[in-house]
């Protein structure tokens, strides 16, 4: 590869976050090499021009740079340091973006495990959802090493609107955490207020006109608001997927020692509703718990 070629990007997981990324990543004129389970999602990029591959190893054998989006630590550390993993393929120089949420002291054994084959580590998680993932407009918080994060700034900027560097490997899954809390406490808080105003016969887009102007108004609010309406809990973020950010926050925080008592109240929410079956659906249906103990519904 010369100074003046794209770099050859391994791309592996290409569920509702991965597709979309690795489309843009191809319309942006990066050569691509995929891998997923799913041998339909394998011939669907392939029809776009991707290189389908066999395997992650086989991914990292004709990389530059391999980036994963995957559910969580323990697919993380499969396909990276497993059989036929990233690990098995990679070669000096190459740079590992992790794009999935987990813990971040699985960010620091993989990345500390990948140096010793001469690669480095990037721990990139991402927020904006499967619209933000769509329209390349995600905010990407990075950490690792900051030349390697310069030199990949353009393959984020094909992905993303915002791209921060945060530090050292594992600062941009901490950060990730952070995020995570904050929104779920957001919705939390919205399904409770919501659920309040329905049951004492307030309209919610009559409620919504009035406060979100104000300081109580925020990007969940204009998010999570319609959704509520129209009973749309397709999901743009599933449940389950929340509640697995809001156990690495919480594992992190007993580790650091930082109580996270909403945190940990705003999980317990959401397994209730996941036990109901709920757990695809989107983090937005947390309102149904509220609506349930209310007896009203937000319309």
């Amino acid at each position: 590869m010369t100074s003046t070629e794209k770099p050859i990007i391994g791309f592996i997981g290409l569920g509702i976050m991965g597709r979309p990324m690795s489309k843009n990543l191809l319309s942006a004129g990066y050569p691509l090499v995929v891998y997923t389970r799913t041998k339909s999602k394998i011939e669907e990029m392939e029809k776009l021009g991707a290189k389908g591959a066999a395997s992650p190893k086989n991914v990292a054998s004709e990389s530059d740079v391999v980036i994963t989006m995957l559910p969580d630590s323990p697919e993380v550390e499969e396909v990276i340091l497993g059989e036929n993993g990233v690990i098995e393929g990679i070669r000096p120089g190459t740079v590992v973006i992790d794009m999935s949420s987990i813990d971040p002291v699985v960010t620091r054994k993989v990345g500390a495990e990948l140096a010793q084959k001469g690669a480095n580590m990037l721990d990139a998680p991402v927020s904006g959802g499967e619209s933000g993932a769509i329209k390349g407009e995600l905010a990407i918080m990075v950490g690792g090493d900051k030349e390697a994060f310069e030199r990949c700034l353009p393959i984020f900027q094909a992905m993303g609107r915002t791209i921060t560097y945060m530090g050292g490997l594992g600062s941009g899954q901490t950060t990730k955490l952070v995020n995570q809390i904050i929104v779920g406490i957001n919705i939390a808080a919205l399904s409770e207020a919501f659920a309040f105003g329905a049951k004492a016969g307030l309209s919610a887009e009559d409620m919504h006109r009035a406060i979100s102007g104000g300081m109580a108004g925020s990007r969940v609010m204009e998010m999570m608001v319609p959704r509520f309406v129209k009973r749309d809990f397709k999901p743009g973020f599933k449940l389950d997927l929340h509640i697995k950010d809001l156990k690495n926050a919480i594992n992190a925080g007993m580790a650091l020692k930082s109580p996270l008592p909403l945190a940990s109240f705003v999980e317990q929410a959401m397994i209730s509703l996941s036990a109901e079956g709920k757990g695809e659906s989107d983090h937005g249906c947390l309102v149904e718990l509220w609506e349930e103990l209310s007896g009203a519904e937000v319309r």
